[in-house]
């Protein structure tokens, strides 16, 4: 069995990190987001990167980490309202932007690890064509959990509830940071 707990974010990470790649970041503001996978991404300097995720950040926190050290090619997000260094990128053309209502995202990203209607772009029900979003599917997501079991399993609490299960199915490999481990079956 692969080994499910690391000592610190940077161990976690090693070796799924390269540029280009596409993340999905869990999590809502600042609320529920997985900080020191967020700073272990930054540290390693990976750049050209693809996020999907909720929002941006602010200035200095959360992605805005990412964007400061200009880590972050394209933001597929649903609200970037808050980020000075955000706004300056984009405005400039130094930064590729996809908005997409805050549902929508969520579940594209749910839906791309359920690979649901990949290639389609439009479906009749009833009469009524309806517009289908191809999903998101990434290289890696992290998220943030309250509680993990050593089998991997996560429980999440309050807002972190959002953005971090949709995230959790939505890539290759995914990397949680938890609060606490508890036994498994607890």
């Amino acid at each position: 069995m692969a080994n499910k707990r690391y000592s610190d974010a940077a161990s976690a990470l090693d070796g799924l990190l390269f540029d280009g790649m596409q993340i999905c970041a869990g999590g809502f503001g600042l609320c529920g987001i997985p900080e020191r996978l967020i700073d272990a991404i930054r540290d390693a300097g990976v750049k050209n990167l693809t996020i999907a995720s909720n929002n941006a950040g602010i200035d200095g926190e959360g992605l805005g980490k990412l964007l400061r050290t200009r880590q972050v090619k394209k933001m597929i997000s649903s609200y970037v309202g808050e980020n000075k260094e955000f706004e300056r990128q984009y405005l400039a053309g130094e930064l590729e932007v996809e908005f997409c209502p805050q549902g929508t995202l969520a579940e594209r990203c749910r839906a791309g690890g359920a690979l649901v209607a990949e290639g389609k772009e439009v479906k009749n029900f009833d009469g009524q064509d309806y517009i289908l979003e191809r999903g998101i599917f990434a290289d890696l997501a992290i998220i943030k959990g309250w509680k993990a079991d050593e089998s991997g399993n996560l429980i999440f609490r309050k807002t972190a509830r959002n953005f971090n299960q949709p995230m959790a199915t939505a890539a290759k490999v995914c990397v949680a940071e938890v609060e606490e481990i508890v036994p498994t079956g607890s």
